[in-house]
Parts: C-alpha cells; structure tokens; sequence
C-alpha cells in the first residue's frame, strides 16, 4: 500500500487548519492515525501485517506492541543500552536550526524529556525525546537524512 503524499499533505494542512488533534481512517486495509500534540506523530500500517505501531500523543506515552519498544521504538538490549528508533519517515535534524548546536552528541547525559533530535515529516517538525536518563553512545544517522519507520537513530547507555 502506498500513500498519495499530495493527498497526505492536504491533510495535515486541513488537520491544522480545523485545530483536530486526533485522527484515524482506514480503507481496504491499510490505515492512517493521526495525534496531534507536543510530539506530532503519524503512523501507518496494514491490519494484515504483524503488530503496528501504537500512536502517542504528549501525554500518553504507551508501549508498542513490537519487540518491548516505546512510543519512539526504543528498544532496550540485553545489556544497559536502549535504541531509540525512528516513529515514522522523514527527515532527520540534529539540531533546531542549521546553525544550532546538535541536541545531543556522543557522551551528552539526557534525562527523561530531553530533546535528542527532530523529524521532520509532511512539513511538521517533530521533536524526538528522550524517555530514559542515561548517556549518547551513538548517533546512527547523518543530519538532514531520510530515515525508515523503526530504523535507529540513537544508542542511549541506561544511566
């Protein structure tokens, strides 16, 4: 299944346009949910395929269904490292502007809330936060590079 990005953008036009945080549609198998808030996320998934990804909006912060991950796809090791994850495709920025220091690089301590980095999808800016306190030990995607739903954007060593 693929979607119209036109058509997905007049949507998210017409969302922010009306002020509708929350919006779900699925036709012939494939559905779209959108939650607007603090973090902007869009998902989208075949009922048929395995567990999809649950929708967050700032302040419920829930667990997906898939491999023990969170809203943003960290998935914890079998050691003290956590990967977070990308929640959908875009554009990742290291940085709030192009001339602003990066969010976090390697050895930056985070706490809970903490920005790590923003994707940008659909013309949304959307923040990437940290849920853990603990350390960057790698950044795993180059500024201003498209990145997957579900590929791994940082490795974070559970403080």
């Amino acid at each position: 299944m693929s979607w119209d990005p036109d058509k997905l953008r007049s949507l998210f036009d017409l969302l922010i346009e009306k002020d509708i945080t929350e919006f779900e549609h699925e036709d012939e198998g494939a559905r779209v949910r959108i939650v607007r808030g603090k973090v902007a996320v869009a998902t989208f998934s075949h009922t048929e395929a395995a567990p999809s990804a649950a929708t967050v909006d700032a302040e419920h912060r829930g667990q997906q269904a898939r491999g023990g991950a969170d809203h943003r796809g960290a998935s914890r090791g079998a050691d003290d490292d956590v990967e977070v994850t990308s929640p959908f495709v875009g554009t990742f920025y290291r940085s709030p502007t192009p001339d602003s220091p990066s969010f976090v690089e390697v050895g930056s301590l985070v706490r809970p809330g903490q920005a790590l980095c923003i994707i940008e999808a659909m013309k949304l800016m959307n923040e990437i936060e940290s849920d853990i306190s603990g350390t960057i030990t790698e950044v795993c995607v180059p500024n201003g590079k498209a990145v997957e739903f579900g590929q791994k954007l940082f490795r974070i060593k559970k403080a």
